[in-house]
């Protein structure tokens, strides 16, 4: 698997980390090809991690208030919207 310099969007990222997860539970790997897929996956993941971080601030960018920073934590399947603030 062949790492490209561009890290994959965070689907595709997720998506590769599931493929390599199976590939390496069948346990029908030489060595080789199971250090090869545990590098790939742990690069895979910082990547996802650091994308996730990133999208984090990016909302509590979005959520400042002045110079205070309210975080919020995301709440999946809220159909209320965000609270907007006026300044």
């Amino acid at each position: 698997m062949p790492e490209s310099t561009t890290p994959p969007s965070f689907e595709t990222g997720l998506k590769e980390l599931e493929d390599i997860v199976k590939e390496m539970e069948s346990g029908d790997l030489p060595l080789e090809r199971a250090l090869a897929l545990f590098e790939r996956g742990m690069n895979l993941s910082g990547a996802c991690r650091k994308q996730l971080e990133e999208a984090e601030t990016r909302v509590e960018i979005l959520m400042q208030r002045g110079n205070k920073v309210i975080a919020k934590p995301f709440e999946p399947g809220s159909s209320k919207p965000p609270q907007s603030f006026s300044e």
